[in-house]
C-alpha cells in the first residue's frame, strides 16, 4: 500500500503560505496543520517565486509549460518514430530498396 497522501488543495498552500507570512513559524504550522516542514517553506519559496520577489527557479506557470512542452516532445518523438517505421515498410514492400537480412 503507496505511503503517499493526495496533494495538498492549492487553497490549503495559500493559506499556509499567507499564515507563514504573517510570522508564524515553519515548524508551528508543520504541527498544527500536518503537512512537512520542508513542504511549507517549498510552499513559501515557490509562491515568492511567482510574486517575483525570488528569481532563484520557475515561476508555476513556467514549469507547467516547461511539463506541457516536454510532454509534446515525447509525443512528436513516437510520432516520427512511427513515421520513419511505416515509410521503411512502404519502401520494402514497393520494392525501392532491398529487404534487410
Amino acid at each position: 500500500m503507496p505511503r503517499t497522501r493526495p496533494a495538498y488543495p492549492p487553497e490549503f498552500k495559500a493559506q499556509i503560505v499567507e499564515l507563514a507570512r504573517s510570522g508564524r513559524s515553519f515548524s508551528a504550522l508543520a504541527r498544527e496543520f500536518e503537512p512537512s516542514l520542508e513542504s511549507i517553506r517549498n510552499w513559501v519559496r515557490q509562491a515568492d517565486r511567482d510574486e517575483g520577489i525570488r528569481q532563484d527557479g520557475f515561476t508555476s506557470s513556467e514549469r507547467d509549460e516547461v511539463r506541457e512542452l516536454r510532454k509534446e516532445n515525447r509525443r512528436l518523438k513516437q510520432e516520427r518514430d512511427i513515421l520513419a517505421k511505416a515509410a521503411a515498410w512502404f519502401a520494402r514492400e514497393t520494392g525501392t530498396i532491398p529487404p534487410s537480412n
